[in-house]
Order: C-alpha cells, then structure tokens, then sequence
C-alpha cells in the first residue's frame, strides 16, 4: 500500500518505520536537516530496547505524494495550516486523509482548508515518541493504538484496509463507528493532564501525587467531559473515574509533551487544549475555571 505521511517528527516518523519496515510503499513530507537526514540513513527509531533503521522514502514536493491511497497528518496542530494545502491536494486526488493530531478538531479543521469531508476519515493515536534529532526518533516503551473511523459512522472498507495494513506493521489498530468518541477519550486525559503538568510545570507525579494537585486535575478532567457531552458527544458516565485510573497510573517522572514543548520555549498546542476546552464551555454556557486558567497563564509564557 502507498501511504503518505505528512510530518517526520515522533508520530510520523515512528510509525512511517513501522510501516515502511513491513513492506509498504511509505513517502514522508519532511523538510530541512530533517530531510536531509533521512535520505542519506533513512528513519532510526531507539527505545529502551534498542535501535534499528530502515530506509524511507522522504520529499519536500507534494507532487511526489500523488498516488498515495491514503495520507496520515502527523504534524503538531499548530503547524495545520502549512500542510492542509499538501492535504487538499492529494485529496483531490484520490487520497483518504486521516489526520492524527492532538485535540478534536483536526478534521474539521482540515475540511475548512478545502479537503472534501468524503476524502476525511478521523483519526486518534497514543503514543510517546518525539524527534531527538534529524532523522532520530526516540520512544517510550507504551502502550500505542490507532483508531480510524468514518466521520458519518459507517464502517467503511477504506477504514478496516488502513487498520489491516496498520496491522500488518504491528501497530495495534482498530476502526470505530464513533470516532467522536475516541477522540474525546485521549483528549479528556491529555488535555487535563498538560494544563496540570504545565501550570506546575511539573512531570506527573510531581501534581498528581499532592492533595491539592490532584483535585486540580480531577476537576480539569471533569470540566473536559462536562463540554463534551454539552456538545453532543456521547461520552459514557464512566469517563472521568476511567481517567483518573489512568492518570495514576501514570509513571511519575512522565512529562506530557505540552510540558516539553514548554520547556523548549517554542510553540505549544494551547490552542487546541486548554483553549479549546474554555472555548467550548463558553460556547455551551458550562463553566471551566480551570482551562480559562491554563489558557490564560500557558499564553504568558512565563
């Protein structure tokens, strides 16, 4: 299968190797000494096991992604805008775009930008990798999964062929008819966990472990599914003690990658976080005190 991946850092350079290893035709959009270094030695991938390397296909010329039958959008949401025209395009196509982004909007976002809603499919992802230098990635020993689904519910051929290939690659995947749904899951425990994380700027154990900080975080996972089934998500009543159990079971030196965007000191996902969350509870009239507060002084900086 040919499969475009647009963005080379920790998501899509990892599962491009995965992918790529297995057998198939993968291309990624990459750019800058990112490029450069995947063309003379490919993708390395290292964990806590080891390293190995596999050869990649990698261009900054969207013409050469034509062909592809599906396309994943593997960038940081604040970097959308600079590939949806790649995306539209090969939608235009004949590609299937399955953005898998941070936050609950991507798609959305993406059908703005000009990529036809029947060319979408949603797409949710976990996993703890990030780019430790050109070429480079670097991942945690996690549990990773991705989820496809139509955006209409339906249970489509072109979603289980992505899952198939996906599996092909041992990466676990599924396809869902509510994609909504999963979408709202990893947000609800991501999103609670950067606002906490970042306004300590502490790693998880260091909030999660006080009394104090604890409630901050039960309450910013209840202020997320409060707005959520607010906007019509069928979210099961069962979320926010099923978040809390992850969230403790998180390691303590864990740092969400908020956090590390934070600690670089260059861009963040804010936007599509803490700020969506406050957006949407002044859209639906639900207060979120705490995520008017993570947007607010996560903006500053400081």
């Amino acid at each position: 299968m040919r499969i475009a991946i647009l963005g080379a850092g920790g998501v899509g350079g990892y599962f491009g190797a995965l992918l790529a290893r297995a057998g198939h035709d993968v291309v990624l959009y990459a750019r800058g000494e990112n490029l450069a270094a995947i063309r003379a030695n490919g993708i390395t991938i290292r964990d806590a096991n080891g390293a190995f390397s596999v050869p990649i296909g990698a261009t900054n010329t969207p013409n050469e992604l034509i062909g592809s039958e599906f396309v994943i959008v593997a960038v940081k949401s604040y970097s959308l805008a600079e590939v949806a025209p790649v995306a539209k395009d090969l939608a235009l196509a004949g590609a299937a775009i399955v953005p898998l982004l941070n936050g609950v909007e991507a798609a959305k976002d993406l059908e703005r930008a000009g990529v036809p809603r029947e060319q979408l499919l949603g797409g949710q992802t976990n996993v703890s990798a990030f780019k430790a230098e050109p070429g480079v990635i670097q991942r945690a020993l996690w549990k990773e999964r991705i989820v496809v689904g139509e955006l209409n519910g339906v249970l489509s051929d072109r979603a289980m062929a992505l899952v198939e290939a996906l599996r092909s690659a041992n990466i676990e995947a599924i396809a869902t008819t509510n994609i909504a749904v999963e979408l709202w899951r990893k947000f609800n425990m991501l999103c609670a966990m950067a606002a906490a994380c970042g306004m300590a700027r502490s790693d998880v154990g260091g909030i999660r472990d006080t009394e104090l900080g604890h409630l901050l975080i039960q309450r910013a996972v209840n202020e997320i599914a409060a707005v959520g089934r607010a906007k019509g998500v069928a979210i099961p009543d069962t979320q926010e003690a099923d978040m809390m159990r992850g969230i403790e079971a998180l390691p303590a030196t864990m740092k969400p990658s908020f956090l590390l965007d934070l600690e670089r000191g260059g861009l963040t996902e804010l936007d599509v976080l803490s700020g969506a969350v406050s957006r949407f509870g002044r859209e639906t009239r639900i207060p979120t005190p705490v995520h008017d507060t993570a947007a607010a002084v996560l903006a500053r900086r400081s």
